[in-house]
Order: C-alpha cells, then structure tokens, then sequence
C-alpha cells in the first residue's frame, strides 16, 4: 500500500485555525503587493481583510476571536487613511 503524508499533515494543522491562517495570507499579500510600489494598492488589500477579519464566525476564529475581531476594525480604520494619503 502506497504511504499517504495526510496523517503527519493533519498533526501538523491541528494546533491552527482559520484565524492563523487569515494572518499568514494578510501578511503574504500585504509583501507581494509592496513591489508593486502602490500604497492605494497595500490600503485596498487591508480594506479587504479587515472586512474578512471582521465578518468571519468567531467559532472559525479559535480561542480569543477579540484579537481578529480588533484587528478587523483597526485595518476598517487604517486603509481608509491610507488610501487618502496615497498619491498614486
């Protein structure tokens, strides 16, 4: 029988959730958009997951969904300002 990773991968994910993982792609978007040289680019990309960070079911976001939940609300607060400021 041919060997399948799916066990060791499962032990590996088990410790995360959706809320880690909403982190991890808000993080690699906000550096793939940085070359792009863009800050109205960087403020709409925060305008996005704010709003995923502030809408996802607090069930999907572990033990203390506060944490995304304000997380939320301060890019809802930052990207407009950033968007404003941008000259671009």
């Amino acid at each position: 029988m041919a060997f399948t990773p799916l066990p060791l991968v499962d032990d590996f994910l088990v410790n995360y959730h959706v809320g880690h993982a909403l982190l991890v792609l808000f993080a690699l978007s906000i550096v793939g958009s940085i070359p792009l040289g863009s800050r109205k680019v960087v403020a709409l990309n925060a305008s996005l997951f704010g709003v995923v960070f502030f809408v996802t079911p607090a069930s999907q976001l572990g033990s203390d969904p506060f944490t995304y939940r304000f997380l939320g609300v301060a890019l809802l607060v930052i990207a407009p300002i950033l968007y404003t400021t941008a000259r671009e």
